[in-house]
């Protein structure tokens, strides 16, 4: 079992949040502000990690995932640090 995965969070240029799994987030944040990330931050440009979970198996961090998703805006941060997985 790797527990190499993470959760975070990015703040995106409309001040949207976007939440997601990797286990690289230099990558994952180059892939975003590139153009090349998600559908939803290509308009959105450019983003800023806000937060981060790390140390979970690939199964936990999507757990934490959609449990982020699913929080109302003002208490997403808190879910990813409060959420047990």
């Amino acid at each position: 079992m790797k527990n190499n995965w993470l959760t975070y969070i990015i703040c995106c240029s409309d001040k949207s949040l976007y939440t997601g799994v990797t286990t690289d987030i230099n990558r994952r944040l180059a892939e975003h502000n590139s153009g090349k990330g998600a559908k939803y931050t290509r308009s959105r440009r450019p983003v800023f990690l806000m937060a981060l979970r790390d140390g979970m198996t690939r199964s936990q961090a999507c757990k934490l995932e959609a449990a982020v998703k699913k929080a109302h805006k003002l208490d997403k941060v808190k879910t990813l640090a409060s959420t047990r997985v």
